[in-house]
């Protein structure tokens, strides 16, 4: 008599969508997707802004929009060796760097992100995943 019977239940589920297949893995996506939903509505705040702003102004948007860019190439590789290869990963991560083709491969990402989360039973808001849930 090995078994334990007070023992709670193990179960062999693994996560669908994720290379690993932890659930720990699962909670790193959705933390990535909540960081990439942030940089997609900066650079979209940022498009719109700079119609506003004078030359001057212009300057320092620019300037922040590198960082969010940089930002953004992070998160899009740590996102995608989760859920692609590593390979693919930093071909994602340096086509984020271009900066019109950045923001389609930020909106590529997070959509794959989307489905590996809802695939999994977790539903997706207009902000990500709710964390609590995972």
């Amino acid at each position: 008599m090995t078994e334990n019977p007070y023992q709670s239940p193990a179960t062999d589920a693994r996560v669908v969508g994720i290379n690993s297949g932890n659930i720990e893995d699962l909670r790193k996506v959705a933390k990535y997707q909540k960081a990439i939903l942030t940089c997609i509505l900066i650079q979209l705040l940022a498009i719109g802004l700079q119609f506003a702003l004078s030359a001057e102004l212009r300057i320092l948007l620019s300037l922040g929009l590198i960082i969010v860019g940089v930002a953004s190439t992070v998160f899009i590789f740590l996102l995608a060796t989760h859920v692609y290869s590593t390979g693919l990963g930093v071909l994602l991560g340096i086509l984020a760097l271009i900066p019109c083709i950045g923001l389609i491969v930020l909106l590529a990402i997070n959509g794959k992100a989307t489905t590996v989360l809802r695939n999994n039973g977790i539903e997706v808001g207009l902000l990500g995943a709710n964390l609590s849930k995972i």
